[in-house]
């Protein structure tokens, strides 16, 4: 039921394209409508331009109307089950804490602690 509200949606947008874009704008849409002199274009005329308007507020509304159902079709066909219960895991996610503190590689046995007024500063490197 999904696929066969997902595919009318999809040939909504199609239709949806089409009829905005024969719609005629300032600049007279694709060329349709004519400009100048003999109005002899395949959309002329104040009622062709209702009915374009009239036909996009329509594919626009139904467009809608599938994305709604479409949601709701979606949330109905999902458990109400949390994650986690989904996981099959009961409550522990996390790995068992260890007690030893966790320290950068090469310090293992070092000290963290900054250093103290003896310790010789830094040098920079000398240049030969």
């Amino acid at each position: 039921m999904e696929n066969i509200v997902l595919i009318v949606l999809l040939l909504i947008a199609l239709a949806l394209i089409g009829v905005v874009l024969l719609q005629r704008s300032e600049g007279g849409g694709l060329g349709i409508g004519g400009g100048g002199g003999g109005g002899g274009g395949l959309v002329s005329g104040r009622g062709a331009a209702n009915a374009l308007t009239k036909a996009t507020w329509a594919l626009g509304a139904a467009f809608m109307v599938c994305c709604i159902l479409l949601t709701v079709m979606q949330t109905r066909a999902l458990n109400n089950d949390s994650v986690i219960e989904r996981l099959g895991t009961g409550g522990d996610l996390l790995p068992p804490a260890s007690t030893e503190p966790l320290l950068p590689p090469g310090l293992e046995g070092g000290s963290l602690l900054p250093p103290t007024s003896g310790d010789a500063p830094a040098l920079p490197p000398i240049q030969e």
